[in-house]
């Protein structure tokens, strides 16, 4: 099975094509990956880099079985320029998109890394904040996803006995979390695909697809104009 992976909700702009078996012990092999680094470009990039990945891959894009998409969380416009891609692939392709949690995906490569206790997963979520989760040493999701102040999470830490931590935001705060930073910093096609094995390998319907936003969006509908009295 090709399966082609996106993601966009961090400052990494994800692609890939990635084969997985029907053996649920060999783990996904990455055919071929674009990965850029350009927080304000995701929809410029990631098209190219499908592209790309799929000429390196040896493949045309017709020839994909499934997709796998980042849900996040992450913000709002980088987000949905990966998951509307990914829908309009897979309506225009007729193969399922599969939704995966972008932290998860991280936690899984991550995790083999930190095979003594609880890994942390933060990647930046802006205004000050990271979005996090806690994993065990399987990348089973412990607690998250949050968004929420570094020092804020860093006052969590003692009950989530964690022993590692990874994603972008990790390497910012390492000082404050004071602990070993792991790779990798974005999701992979790899670890995308890892996540989505055994929806997959089932070849059950997929989920509907829903973003991890976790905050409200800054833009509000505007409230009813004030009436003039006349004089």
């Amino acid at each position: 099975m090709l399966v082609l992976a996106l993601d966009t909700a961090t400052p990494a702009v994800t692609a890939g094509v990635v084969e997985l078996t029907a053996d649920p012990t060999a783990p996904p092999a990455v055919r071929a990956a674009r990965i850029a680094h350009d927080a304000r470009k995701h929809g410029e990039l990631l098209m190219p880099g499908v592209l790309a990945a799929c000429a390196e891959a040896g493949i045309a894009l017709t020839e994909v079985d499934a997709i796998v998409t980042g849900t996040g969380p992450g913000p709002f416009t980088g987000l949905r320029v990966g998951m509307v891609t990914a829908a309009a692939l897979g309506d225009a392709l007729d193969v399922p998109v599969h939704g995966v949690c972008s932290l998860d995906a991280i936690a899984v490569e991550a995790a083999a890394g930190s095979p003594t206790g609880n890994l942390l997963v933060l990647t930046d979520a802006r205004r000050r904040e990271v979005y996090w989760a806690a994993y065990d040493r399987e990348a089973r999701r412990l607690t998250g996803p949050h968004v929420e102040t570094p020092a804020a999470l860093v006052a969590r830490l003692p009950e989530l006995a964690v022993v590692a931590a990874a994603g972008g935001a990790a390497e910012q705060h390492a000082d404050l979390l004071g602990l070993p930073v792991l790779a990798p910093a974005a999701p992979s096609p790899a670890g995308l695909v890892a996540v989505a094995a055994d929806a997959l390998r089932s070849g059950a319907a997929p989920e509907p697809v829903a973003p991890l936003y976790l905050r409200r969006p800054d833009a509000v509908e505007p409230g009813r104009r004030k009436r003039v009295s006349t004089p």
